[in-house]
């Protein structure tokens, strides 16, 4: 059973790269790359699901990217977008600022308990804005309180999540990807110290088509866009590229977990790669031994308390995190999914991510100066 790739929350990880480039020049930690060292000005570009290792052997199709100076860091737990865009922007471990997961419980006042879908801000009962209000779901102040440009698509544009983990950024949004670079030097000219900015495709193309031909020529066109972006960028300024999280090509081999493991369970939660069982009261027990015996071959099975106490999520568990996750994880190391087999929507991605996996942890941090 090999280990799983545990963030590394006290040094080169997304919760620990805002506060970095916020520091000031020359006073950043030694694990950000020197061009951003001294910049007067950063901008920081999330690709969302542009993962290290799937950029290794593939540098001849970016060769912006290539170019530019660093490595990887490592991503939050789970490696999933509604967490670790949080802990970018709160600059903050997933324990203390509370966006958990993907999907979440969470206390749905008269209709009772209900699965929060936090990219949606949905649940069964529908649009969740009044039930749970995104202005207070996130326990931490997004980019330690200052009015920081957001460059990113208007189809985010007041959305729950974008409440829930910019709030407070200044919206410079784009309608199509060729306004990014306008944006960013209007914001840069401006005299803007920080500019963050976020791009979806990579991880939108992963999703519906896998790791072949079509993620490849994406990768082409982002490279382009990065090389617009630095060539927006005034002396003395910085980009800083990175990614939320990798890709795990799963394919077929998502299955929904098998009903006779359900029988101690009243709830699912999670996503296929970090898959949360809520078990019936005094069921916990059970519920983690038959998840050990039927996938314990492919797959670290942990309790809540198992998981906070090596780490996983950055720090103790509070009672409102705590309270949004399940009793058992079950988390691959293999390249499968286990989907809930009550809801169909999770059957159509080729690749996935969440697990503790080095395709799924390992994010770059790449940076080039103007």
């Amino acid at each position: 059973m090999p280990s799983p790739t545990l963030p590394a929350y006290d040094g080169a990880c997304l919760s620990s790269l805002v506060p970095a480039l916020l520091a000031g020049a020359g006073t950043r930690p030694d694990w950000v790359p020197a061009p951003a060292a001294d910049a007067r000005q950063v901008v920081l570009l999330v690709l969302d699901g542009l993962g290290w290792q799937q950029l290794e052997g593939r540098w001849e199709l970016v060769p912006t990217l290539a170019s530019m100076t660093g490595g990887p860091i490592t991503s939050v737990a789970p490696t999933t977008t509604a967490t670790a865009l949080t802990s970018i922007a709160a600059g903050v471990a997933p324990a203390l600022h509370g966006v958990v997961g993907y999907r979440v419980r969470v206390d749905g006042g008269p209709v009772g308990e209900e699965v929060l879908n936090v990219l949606r801000w949905t649940t069964p009962s529908g649009d969740a804005r009044q039930r749970v209000p995104p202005a207070t779901f996130s326990a931490a102040v997004p980019f330690a309180g200052r009015a920081v440009p957001v460059v990113s698509s208007s189809a985010f544009r007041g959305s729950g999540f974008s409440e829930s983990h910019l709030r407070g950024g200044v919206d410079r949004s784009w309608h199509a990807p060729s306004g990014m670079a306008v944006e960013v030097g209007a914001a840069l000219a401006a005299g803007e110290r920080f500019v963050y900015a976020y791009y979806d495709a990579v991880d939108k193309v992963a999703h519906a088509a896998g790791l072949g031909a079509h993620y490849e020529a994406e990768l082409r066109w982002t490279d382009r866009l990065v090389a617009e972006l630095l060539g927006a960028l005034p002396s003395g300024a910085a980009l800083a590229v990175t990614a939320d999280h990798g890709q795990v090509e799963v394919g077929s081999r998502a299955r929904p977990i098998d009903r006779d493991l359900l029988e101690g369970v009243r709830m699912l939660s999670g996503e296929a790669r970090f898959r949360w069982f809520h078990a019936r009261p005094g069921a916990e027990a059970e519920v983690r031994d038959a998840l050990v015996a039927r996938y314990g071959d492919q797959a670290w099975v942990r309790t809540v308390d198992e998981l906070d106490a090596e780490g996983w999520y950055g720090g103790p568990l509070g009672p409102v995190a705590r309270a949004r996750l399940g009793d058992v994880a079950l988390v691959p190391w293999e390249p499968v999914g286990y989907l809930d087999p009550d809801d169909r929507k999770e059957v159509a991605l080729v690749c996935r991510h969440g697990s503790l996996t080095p395709d799924e942890v390992l994010v770059p941090l790449l940076v080039a100066a103007g």
